[in-house]
């Protein structure tokens, strides 16, 4: 299925008010909070939106809920990336592909990250293989987008408060149009 701006905005409308993986929060409160956080930072559109859509790939088709509780990787990073670089292109599309590996990076090259992580990330990452050996944090911190991926995670980690006020998904949508032009 061929997605547009609009499109993944309604998916967003519509399937996120699910549970977000074993969090307190909804997807759609995770991925506004998200979005918040990258423009509080004065981040360019480009990672203001991947921060918008990041877990994406958690609705699209059938959506993939309780899968990690279940030892099944659903790839929802890859999946998401496959979607949003169709409408946005590779500046979006890559760090939701890479913010995975993000996690497994942190955990490897930050002393107290893993402990500091919500318990569906824990349960998430032992699927998704685990905390990086030594090589493959040296491989992945010199991808590109890898320094755009990491700052994502961070979001992504910070971004599971329940309750916070936020804009609403419509204050995103001329930013989306913008990078939808330019893809």
């Amino acid at each position: 299925m061929r997605y547009t701006v609009d499109g993944l905005f309604r998916l967003l409308e519509e399937k996120g008010g699910a549970a977000y993986g074993g969090e307190r929060v909804t997807q759609l409160a995770h991925a506004l909070q998200s979005a918040e956080l990258a423009v509080e930072a004065g981040d360019p559109d480009s990672l203001v939106i991947a921060a918008l859509m990041h877990d994406i790939g958690h609705l699209v088709g059938k959506g993939d809920e309780g899968l990690a509780a279940k030892g099944i990787d659903a790839r929802h990073e890859a999946s998401g990336a496959l979607v949003l670089e169709q409408v946005f292109g590779k500046a979006v599309a890559e760090p939701v592909r890479l913010h995975v590996d993000a996690k497994r990076y942190l955990c490897f090259a930050e002393a107290g990250y893993w402990e500091a992580l919500s318990q569906g990330s824990k349960t998430s990452l032992q699927v998704q293989g685990g905390p990086f050996t030594a090589a493959e944090a040296d491989s992945f911190i010199k991808c590109p987008h890898a320094a755009e991926a990491v700052t994502l995670r961070r979001y992504d980690d910070l971004a599971k408060i329940i309750g916070k006020k936020t804009p609403d998904l419509a204050a995103f949508r001329d930013r989306a149009r913008r990078l939808q032009a330019h893809a």
